[in-house]
């Protein structure tokens, strides 16, 4: 007995020691954390709305602004979906990179290149595309809404949302501002991250989403659905390029309702409370205090307001854009030069990858017949 409670304090004395040095060796061991890197891409599908300027672009220029490691990609495949004409698919490219610098993309400060130009994009959705199932892809949002009206679905609506998530991880991206209606789609990106770390080791991070309350600005017509230049009414939605009176006549043309106090209720007002929260972004005033200023005013009043916050805000944009569309060589340097960088580091990714997964048989064939050439 008496041995037992000497040895019994000195074993608990030691395995306490031990969790110790356990958690120390633990904490040594634990991985350094990924550095901090944004990355998004918008579709070279003609011109920007207001609700897209203002729910992502506008961000982004905020990113660039604060000083982040940012990367900023016009994804011409992810528009192929259905196939474009040409032609138009060219212009289009070209109208959203002097759009996205006209907004204040910097290409000192920022990575804006084209997808296509990086081969690696494809190459990984590939592989990215074996560690997923038909049937998660089908559950997608994106797959559900365009599928619904199509008899034969293009595999390229299948795979858009592992190419997406390519996108993201070849750039070993921590960060992607998205809007409300794509985190779903950035699920699949987080996923596949995990699935194929879990399988060939800590290769790419976690990304987080970076969620803009301003991105789902309401259709100008009817602000029960989200603004899209899609819609057959051109009155919906407010385009960069559109001109002041065409602006203000859009605004003014907006459903709002039956009240003439300016209030923000985006569920029992979601008219007056769009036109609200674009004034709150063009202006950068809380909602609160666009609220207090409008006392006394009623709703026809009101829109002239924000029609004339929309049109001092959007003019410098519109010029700019102007002078950018004129420049086409300009525009295709700074493609070629984004571009570049953006392989830069697409290769070294990818030479990452392939080694994990052993589909680097040649090179590694290479390496061994170079150290007995110098042996």
């Amino acid at each position: 007995m008496f041995r037992a409670k000497r040895v019994l304090p000195l074993l608990l004395k030691n395995t306490n020691g031990l969790r110790q040095q356990n958690r120390f060796l633990s904490a040594e061991a634990k991985p350094a954390p990924w550095p901090r890197k944004v990355f998004s891409g918008v579709q070279p599908t003609g011109a920007l709305h207001i609700g897209n300027y203002l729910g992502a672009v506008k961000r982004w220029v905020e990113l660039q602004e604060a000083g982040e490691d940012v990367t900023y990609c016009i994804v011409d495949l992810h528009s192929m979906t259905i196939p474009p004409d040409p032609d138009t698919l060219r212009h289009n490219t070209l109208q959203m990179t002097a759009t996205l610098l006209a907004c204040g993309i910097d290409p000192a400060r920022a990575t804006l290149f084209l997808q296509s130009a990086v081969p690696q994009h494809a190459e990984l959705s590939w592989i990215l595309g074996c560690l997923t199932t038909m049937a998660r892809l089908t559950h997608l949002p994106q797959y559900k809404e365009k599928s619904a009206n199509m008899k034969e679905i293009p595999l390229g609506l299948y795979l858009y949302p592992v190419l997406q998530a390519a996108d993201i991880m070849l750039y070993k991206a921590t960060h992607v501002p998205v809007g409300e209606d794509q985190i779903q789609q950035l699920q699949l990106a987080q996923s596949l991250a995990r699935a194929f770390n879990n399988k060939y080791g800590r290769t790419f991070p976690f990304c987080e989403t970076l969620v803009n309350d301003g991105s789902r600005l309401k259709s100008l017509r009817d602000p029960s659905k989200k603004m899209s230049k899609s819609d057959p009414d051109p009155k919906s939605c407010i385009m960069l390029i559109d001109p002041a009176d065409v602006v203000l006549e859009k605004v003014k043309k907006s459903v709002t309702d039956f009240r003439s106090e300016v209030t923000f209720d985006a569920k029992e007002r979601p008219g007056v409370s769009n036109l609200i929260t674009i004034h709150s972004l063009v202006s950068g005033k809380p909602v609160e205090e666009i609220c207090r200023e409008a006392v006394g005013k009623n709703t026809g009043q009101y829109k002239l307001l924000v029609a004339e916050a929309l049109i001092e805000h959007l003019r410098p944009i519109r010029e700019r854009m102007e002078r950018y569309t004129r420049d086409v060589g300009y525009l295709a340097d700074v493609i070629e030069e984004g571009s570049e960088r953006a392989r830069a580091i697409a290769e070294q990714t990818i030479d990452e990858v392939k080694e994990k997964i052993g589909v680097d048989g040649l090179r590694a064939g290479r390496r061994q017949r170079n150290v007995r050439q110098e042996s």
